[in-house]
């Protein structure tokens, strides 16, 4: 039976990826490093910006120190925090608010496990009052190795058993839910079934790579996923009478 969610942020929760991927080539091009949107394709998506740096720089033979990296992260973050900070609404995706009331009401347990920094996530959620759905963030910071490594996965399911031990949690009970390749690997590293959202991908490279595919989150079908899922609508039927409308799993 479902009971904990893990949400990655970038991508699901909020369409900021473009700005990021942005952002990484200004910070680049300050190095006079200069990189190919493939190039970026294949490094930047779903991962922190540390690991994205270092493996860029790296095809360029350009080392890095790690005062000289961590001031690139800093510079990168910084810009971030100004273009959120000047956007007037925040382009949170479609059917978030609605897949975290539906996923609370049923008694599941929410957190954010995501390769972006933890001031970047607290960010958003602040800004888009989301911060009390989640029980905490798994975070860049968090973790020796991002996605595709399963260590930010491990890392919640942890945190989330020593939060509610009278769950019970096993493996089974999680779910995550992903937009991209390394983080769909991740989660089924760490043993995770994962849901993946094809907003940046076509729905048929989801439905290949991740256990079950949905366009956006306003698809996300609990009836599939919690077998006693009411989804708390009513409708009146012949009589008059108000009953509620119970979807069965498929």
């Amino acid at each position: 039976m479902l009971k904990a969610v893990l949400f990655d942020f970038n991508g699901v929760v909020i369409d900021d990826e473009s700005l990021h991927e942005k952002l990484l080539l200004e910070v680049l091009l300050e190095e006079n490093l200069r990189f190919t949107s493939e190039e970026m394709e294949q490094f930047a998506p779903g991962r922190t910006d540390r690991a994205a740096l270092i493996d860029l720089c790296n095809l360029r033979e350009r080392v890095l120190t790690p005062q000289a990296l961590d001031a690139m992260i800093q510079r990168k973050a910084l810009a971030y925090e100004r273009e959120i900070n000047a956007m007037e609404s925040l382009p949170i995706y479609d059917g978030v608010m609605e897949s975290i009331q539906a996923l609370t009401a049923a008694g599941c347990k929410l957190a954010v496990v995501s390769g972006a920094l933890r001031s970047e996530i607290q960010l958003i959620l602040k800004r888009s009052n989301l911060t009390d759905a989640f029980c905490f963030i798994v975070s860049a910071e968090d973790v020796a190795q991002s996605k595709p490594e399963p260590d930010g996965y491990l890392l919640g399911m942890k945190k989330m058993d020593e939060m509610f031990p009278e769950l019970g949690l096993k493996p089974e009970n999680f779910l995550a839910i992903e937009d991209s390749f390394p983080g769909i690997r991740a989660a089924k590293a760490a043993g995770i079934g994962v849901v993946g959202v094809a907003h940046r991908y076509p729905f048929h490279m989801m439905q290949r790579n991740a256990n079950w595919a949905v366009d956006s989150l306003t698809d996300l079908e609990l009836s599939r996923l919690i077998p006693d899922w009411v989804d708390g609508r009513e409708q009146s039927d012949s009589s008059g009478e108000e009953t509620s409308e119970t979807e069965t799993s498929e």
